[in-house]
């Protein structure tokens, strides 16, 4: 095995990613820009990584790629696995030059600004005839109503912050008004409902499938829509296919992940998403597959190559979440979240790599 070089150590799911890959034989480094991560990140602490590097400045700085390349060429040409948006974008900006210096599955800039835009993903999606909320081009004539900028990432909007929920004609001009700080015109569609769930794919330099991954949403935080706290694996078929039809069908390579709703599509999260860590709770070998296809290897995908019914939980966010639903009068999640204590796996820790759970939850008490 050679080396794989993670970026943006300061997010959960770098930890996921280390551990994989160092159990597999890989040798690990972890990488942090210092200007977006004051502390020491828990990935450091793993014993799967063999090397934590720390790079000046921030993601954000123009001379950012520079150092990254910089870094890259002292490994002889390893594998990159960017945890993060900024770097995966910044590389991206960069292929043919980050070619020179390491191995990488990452699509095109233009690829990437079209998978980031909502509205372009649901244009596709009716092009290809998957389901999507129906869209208003002025005001609804039903509620309720989602409104959302085409591209929240791109202005750093949280998770929760990416959208709002107009129940009426008075709060549609109110959030309207709000979102058009981000976007001018803003995307207005019905809220749908049923059960959120995720198919996260891997596509390799061919846009060939080579592993995927579905999860269903259990909590989540803010309850009115926010990032998942609690999450269940599952498999299915039908999802992961429409998810790679709508993926080829913009040629993407590399990492993604297909948010549905019941039968409808709703985003495209084109880079490691927050859930991550479920590919190890669910002992999926999606970061091993991305090493190897990175390197140029083909491969066949294998159905099913995870656990499914793994449920897992972001401990502290699923706390807060649990107390969320309790004051919105939903006991029920609340007790269900109660019997998690003792069903659901935590995503970061693991009885052979416990120093990064601890150091996270160090980290999270230091920042508050």
């Amino acid at each position: 095995m050679g080396t794989v070089v993670i970026t943006d150590g300061k997010y959960r799911s770098s930890i996921a990613a280390a551990r994989m890959l160092g159990r597999a034989g890989w040798r690990v480094v972890a990488v942090q820009s210092r200007g977006d991560c004051p502390l020491e990140p828990p990935v450091f602490t793993s014993r799967y990584v063999s090397e934590a590097r720390w790079l000046d400045g921030s993601a954000a700085d123009l001379d950012y790629p520079d150092r990254l390349y910089a870094l890259l060429e002292g490994y002889g040409h390893p594998v990159l696995f960017c945890a993060g948006a900024a770097t995966l974008n910044a590389v991206s900006g960069q292929r043919e030059r980050f070619s020179q210096a390491c191995d990488f599955l990452i699509a095109s800039p233009d690829v990437l600004d079209a998978l980031n835009d909502k509205e372009a993903v649901h244009r596709r999606c009716r092009e290809l005839g998957i389901p999507v909320p129906r869209s208003f081009d002025g005001e609804p004539d039903c509620y309720p109503v989602i409104i959302k900028p085409h591209c929240g990432e791109k202005f750093g909007l949280k998770a929760q912050d990416r959208y709002a929920q107009a129940n009426n004609a008075q709060d549609y001009e109110i959030y309207r008004l709000l979102m058009s700080r981000y976007d001018p015109s803003p995307i207005v569609q019905e809220k749908v409902e049923g059960a959120g769930a995720g198919a996260s794919l891997l596509l390799d330099r061919e846009g060939r499938l080579v592993s995927a991954i579905c999860h269903r949403r259990v909590r989540e935080y803010p309850v009115s829509g926010g990032p998942s706290t609690c999450c269940e694996s599952f498999y299915d078929e039908g999802m992961i296919a429409q998810a790679y039809r709508l993926l080829s069908s913009f040629r993407f390579v590399g990492m993604a992940m297909v948010e549905f709703k019941g039968a409808f599509v709703l985003e495209v999260n084109p880079r490691v998403w927050g859930s991550f860590p479920m590919t190890e709770r669910a002992d999926s070998p999606f970061a091993q597959r991305y090493a190897r296809a990175a390197m140029g290897e083909r491969l066949d995908y294998r159905p099913q190559d995870y656990k499914t019914g793994v449920r897992m939980r972001f401990t502290l966010n699923d706390g807060a979440a649990m107390l969320d639903y309790l004051r919105r009068g939903r006991p029920g999640p609340f007790f269900q979240g109660v019997a998690d204590w003792f069903r659901a796996r935590e995503a970061l820790s693991a009885g052979d790599d416990p120093a990064p759970w601890r150091r996270y939850l160090r980290n999270t008490l230091l920042r508050r």
